[in-house]
């Protein structure tokens, strides 16, 4: 719901941190993706609710991490030097993080990690089947149905551009020729509208 509600990447979804919801803006962060461009999209409120109780799970979680001697998390770029303890709050912790801890083999230290890539992916296959649905469904569908609903329900090409993060308006055009391609059997004479 999150990948569809928010149009984002694989990775976007799984880099995810607690602190990048944000409840009292009804915002996502999303920081350093594929594009190298911050960007902040509308918290769709249908999952409100449920972002709070996946919010509280992992807190549990990682409460029982710490207890265990464990709870930390790996922290992008030079924070862990400038900040040595923020590798163990709960608000830098994935919001979709692995059943089990493991060794991070670039610093050795046992930690949880976001879910793989491979297991999202794999459930997303599973999901679809178990739906009946026969085309191919990636993640990517997901972010190409945002875009392609916004489209339709007439949102401006450039601020669909800002929200999938495409530097390019090019990349962003290719959603309209799929909407015109969905719409050419709905054209109707101006008389009857």
């Amino acid at each position: 719901m999150l990948m569809y509600g928010c149009g984002l990447r694989m990775s976007e979804v799984l880099s995810l941190r607690i602190k990048d919801i944000d409840f009292g803006f009804n915002k996502v962060y999303i920081w350093d993706s594929k594009s190298l461009k911050d960007r902040t999209i509308p918290l769709p409120i249908k999952l409100k609710q449920k972002l709070s109780i996946q919010i509280e799970t992992v807190s549990d979680i990682h409460k029982k991490d710490l207890e265990e001697g464990y709870g930390t998390v790996f922290m992008p770029f030079a924070l862990e030097k400038k900040y040595p303890n923020s590798k163990k709050d709960t608000k830098w912790q994935f919001l979709f993080p692995m059943t089990k801890v493991s060794k991070d083999p670039r610093s050795e230290e046992i930690r949880r990690h976001h879910i793989h890539p491979k297991t999202l992916g794999r459930n997303i296959s599973k999901a679809a089947k178990k739906a009946n649905i026969f085309k191919k469904i990636s993640s990517h569908t997901f972010r190409h149905s945002y875009a392609t609903h916004l489209l339709q329900y007439g949102t401006d090409i450039r601020s669909i551009q800002e929200l999938l993060g495409h530097k390019s308006i090019e990349t962003t055009m290719i959603y309209t020729h799929v909407v015109k391609e969905l719409n050419k059997d709905e054209i109707k004479s101006p008389l009857d509208f």
